[in-house]
């Protein structure tokens, strides 16, 4: 079973909804915050005339005042799947993701939001994908088939295609991965994704971050399965740690314009870190 840890998140923007929720809306209805005043003929509610304004207006036009809806959302995670995805260092990768999505249903699904979950490769997993659901024993369901996978794909093409499984209706997605992808693949992905609020959350392993200064390391490319002894010595963990620091920079600047900032996890899963950095992202 999964775990039920609890994370804050807040949308960036407005949603369109038919139900009502704890986000911002760009409906506009008689209840809720008082938004601004408008004409009755482009509003015409009669029990939300607002007399001040009318008696106020030298033209004699009658006013209704018109209120934000609280409305639900789509909450999506996308899971990278491709082999990369396995290495074990400080941590299980994988578990690490794991742990985000299962946060993210339960929160989801107690907010009154609904949770989809969409994973792949070198194409979409049928077994995993969930699309968005109320329901809480569905969505930690589809966490709990995630974590029997086993992360072995040669690229992430397939999730070019959860741009379409998404839809056209704007939701909240949080694109997990480690994000050891080219940069052309990276920038088409981040553009099927643009037309939702995309959070990028990049998993760290300090074992990649921190190399020793001097050793003989065995190095295996998990896509290919291929071995590489290497002699670490101070000159070239300089040279691992620039470019480590050159590729975060790049994810930081591919996803400018297109999606929210990145947000970087380092090792373990902290709940509390990760909704302050999803509230304000």
């Amino acid at each position: 079973m999964t775990m039920q840890t609890d994370v804050m998140y807040r949308p960036s923007g407005r949603f369109r909804s038919n139900h009502a929720g704890a986000h911002v809306s760009s409906e506009v209805g008689g209840f809720g915050v008082f938004r601004d005043q408008t004409p009755f003929l482009r509003y015409p509610d009669a029990r939300r005339i607002d007399l001040r304004a009318t008696l106020r207006d030298p033209f004699g036009e009658t006013h209704v005042r018109r209120f934000e809806q609280r409305s639900a959302i789509d909450v999506y995670a996308v899971v990278d799947l491709s082999a990369s995805m396995s290495f074990v260092g400080a941590v299980d990768r994988f578990a690490v993701a794991c742990d985000i999505c299962a946060a993210l249903a339960f929160s989801a699904t107690r907010l009154g939001d609904r949770f989809g979950l969409i994973a792949g490769g070198d194409v979409v997993s049928a077994r995993v994908f969930c699309p968005a659901t109320r329901s809480r024993r569905a969505a930690l369901r589809a966490v709990d088939k995630l974590r029997e996978e086993s992360p072995a794909g040669a690229s992430v093409e397939g999730l070019k295609d959860a741009a379409k499984r998404l839809g056209a209706a704007r939701k909240l997605v949080l694109l997990i991965s480690d994000f050891r992808w080219s940069t052309r693949l990276t920038r088409s992905v981040f553009d099927l994704l643009a037309l939702h609020d995309v959070l990028p959350v990049a998993l760290v392993d300090s074992c990649e971050l921190d190399p020793p200064r001097w050793g003989l390391l065995e190095l295996r490319d998990p896509e290919t399965a291929r071995r590489r002894l290497m002699v670490m010595r101070p000159a070239l963990r300089e040279k691992w740690i620039d470019a480590e620091a050159r590729r975060r920079d790049r994810l930081i600047e591919l996803a400018a314009g297109r999606l929210r900032p990145p947000i970087f996890i380092e090792n373990r899963f902290d709940p509390k870190s990760l909704s302050s950095r999803l509230m304000t992202a």
